[in-house]
């Protein structure tokens, strides 16, 4: 109390301009402190400016040469697809360059009230978590694919009108899938609904390139799909949301990220009802995907890496050490491999990686000499024998 009313007098015989500066010093003095210590734990994230289109090849500003890409979410090489940008280009001289406004304006929130229930897995995507903070439901975070733990919760969570198991589709850092047999099942067993995340998932995994419930069988039983634009779909911006039409309809009356973003520009539309032409006509893109995530953990496997997750173009090297992501990450781009460590806390403490993300356009001699590096770069770093 005593330190307060010191201050408080202080500031209040500081002439006004004297308070000003000194409360940006202080904010200075706490904003410097925070980075240094993100420095000193090895966990800054530098920002590398690509000065060229998207694809398997790059340019880096700072870099002299082409670059091998492995870490874009440009899973089937779509962002770049002649089709795709034609398709855009044509949609830009239709409609212009956006509708410069937002949705209409109302409402104040969406599906999920205090007297309802969400219940989360506790590696959701941070876009899930802020969706799921800016609702008013009571919050349940169960353990990452523990099934004894949702059911724990599910159990918990009975009280309430309503209840929604929300999940990513695939992770996308550990590129593991979520149990969704698993968890439709206790869904209907506790009369839950289940949402899913596909946003690395949407056009390459299932049969037809629908997603993770179509790849386990569920598309029936989940019952609300939310998906991107931004990523396998030609890379843009944007994204979607199905499910029952009344559901559908409310969001559009009370979404708040909904209603006051602007709507997608031409282009953007343009480019994605391309994007998923191109996968209706054929599945070769995903096939060529697949086989080359495949050659890509069989090889770094056999030399001596740890690659999460199974299947998935996400194939996260396993390094445990933020600062040896880091410094690693650093050396493949010396070697002409674009790839980033990701550490706390995008990723929790002790479990760095380098991400790594196949492309359905990497050739096979691109996947081989990613590999090549990583050995070289690991042996170079003692992450390898």
């Amino acid at each position: 109390m005593w330190a307060g009313g010191f201050w408080r007098a202080a500031l209040s015989r500081a002439p006004c301009g004297c308070r000003s500066q000194s409360a940006v010093a202080q904010l200075r003095g706490i904003l410097e402190g925070e980075l240094e210590g993100i420095r000193a734990a090895g966990t800054w994230k530098s920002e590398r400016i690509i000065t060229s289109r998207q694809g398997p090849h790059i340019h880096v500003d700072g870099v002299s040469g082409g670059i091998l890409n492995f870490c874009a979410n440009n899973y089937l090489g779509l962002s770049s697809h002649p089709e795709v940008i034609q398709a855009g280009l044509q949609a830009l001289q239709e409609f212009g360059a956006g509708l410069s406004s937002v949705r209409f304006i109302c409402g104040t929130q969406a599906l999920l009230t205090p007297e309802d229930a969400v219940l989360s897995d506790e590696l959701n995507h941070a876009s899930i978590i802020d969706g799921i903070r800016l609702c008013k439901a009571h919050k349940y975070r169960y353990r990452h694919l523990d099934m004894a733990d949702l059911e724990a919760k599910l159990k918990e969570a009975q009280k309430h009108r309503l209840r929604l198991v929300a999940t990513d589709g695939a992770f996308s850092m550990d590129g593991d899938i979520a149990p969704l047999q698993d968890i439709c099942r206790l869904a209907s067993q506790y009369g839950a609904l289940v949402f899913v995340d596909e946003c690395h998932a949407t056009g390459f995994l299932g049969p037809t390139g629908r997603g993770t419930d179509e790849l386990l069988g569920v598309m029936d039983q989940v019952t609300i799909v939310n998906s991107t634009l931004g990523k396998a779909l030609g890379g843009a911006s944007g994204g979607y949301t199905t499910g029952p039409g009344p559901l559908v309809s409310l969001l559009r009356q009370r979404a708040r990220p909904y209603l006051f973003s602007n709507s997608l520009p031409p282009a953007v539309v343009g480019c994605a009802s391309k994007a998923l032409d191109l996968l209706m006509e054929s599945n070769t893109i995903v096939q060529s995907m697949a086989a080359k995530t495949q050659r890509f953990r069989t090889k770094m496997e056999a030399a001596g890496f740890t690659i999460s997750g199974a299947s998935h173009p996400i194939c996260p090297v396993m390094l445990g050490d933020a600062r040896l992501a880091s410094c690693m990450a650093d050396d493949m781009l010396k070697r002409g491999i674009f790839v980033i460590g990701f550490s706390y806390p995008v990723v929790p403490k002790g479990k760095a990686r380098i991400r790594v993300q196949i492309s359905a356009v990497h050739s096979e001699e691109d996947i081989d000499r990613c590999v090549e590096a990583f050995v070289e770069v690991g042996r170079l770093h003692k992450a390898l024998p």
